[in-house]
């Protein structure tokens, strides 16, 4: 899963799934820019990155701000010259039931989980056209199977499989390659804030017993922007120890 010579944008990278995808990128070899809202967050991955090795740019960007993207695209392509390949990860919750949920509830997640998405791939596509470039979006197996509580984030995720498989039918014939991952319930802190007996519950419906470790989504990420997924496109890989069985 060689990435020697690209150069990989990560949205959301300076924290969590996104700062294991960022170092999992550069130790295959990409040179990478780290994408976030928060300035203290990317200074440390860059930090961390160069540290051991890696080339890395870091950009403070909301990503649901077209504009704030547009100025992180112009700083990525100063610093690191060129996009091979792009991990839209950002996101976040707000989770209510749907009785209770209320409009900026609504408005924030699918502003940054879907509108993001639309932005950055947007912006970034120009610079994936002609290099063979790849775009993994991360999704989530409740963009599959919905969960209680997260009317706004099951719709953002499942929009991002949607916009997927249209950029894999609309970008693949110009030589660029749209997969999405969805991970299960991950370690991160998100996962973390979830209360114990909730958790356990959640635990005991996963055939291999356990929560999924950052890397391991990372793994799947470096696998489908690598030239061994070349073929790969359109496809949607579920990350979550069996849950959905």
């Amino acid at each position: 899963m060689d990435l020697t010579n690209k150069v990989i944008v990560v949205t959301g990278g300076a924290q969590g799934i996104g700062l294991a995808i960022t170092e999992r990128c550069a130790e295959q070899g990409a040179a990478v820019a780290v994408w976030d809202v928060r300035a203290d967050a990317v200074a440390d991955a860059v930090e961390r990155l160069r540290a051991a090795g890696a080339r890395a740019a870091g950009c403070v960007v909301d990503v649901s701000d077209g504009a704030s993207v547009q100025a992180a695209l112009a700083a990525t392509l100063e610093a690191l010259g060129r996009i091979d390949g792009l991990v839209n990860n950002a996101g976040v919750v707000a989770d209510a039931q749907l009785i209770k949920m209320s409009e900026a509830q609504w408005d924030r997640v699918i502003d940054i989980n879907l509108k993001g998405v639309f932005h950055c791939t947007r912006a970034c596509v120009a610079e994936l056209i002609g290099r063979s470039g790849a775009i993994v979006n991360i999704s989530s197996i409740v963009g599959l199977s919905g969960n209680f509580g997260q009317t706004n984030y099951a719709a953002a995720k499942a929009g991002v499989l949607a916009m997927t498989k249209t950029w894999a039918r609309e970008l693949g014939p110009k030589g660029v390659r749209s997969n999405a991952v969805c991970p299960g319930f991950i370690a991160t802190t998100i996962v973390k804030d979830i209360p114990p007996a909730a958790m356990e519950d959640m635990v005991a419906r996963i055939p291999q017993r356990r929560t999924g470790q950052p890397a391991e989504i990372a793994a799947a990420v470096v696998f489908l922007l690598s030239a061994e997924a070349s073929y790969v496109n359109g496809a949607t890989l579920e990350v979550s120890g069996g849950l959905s069985l």
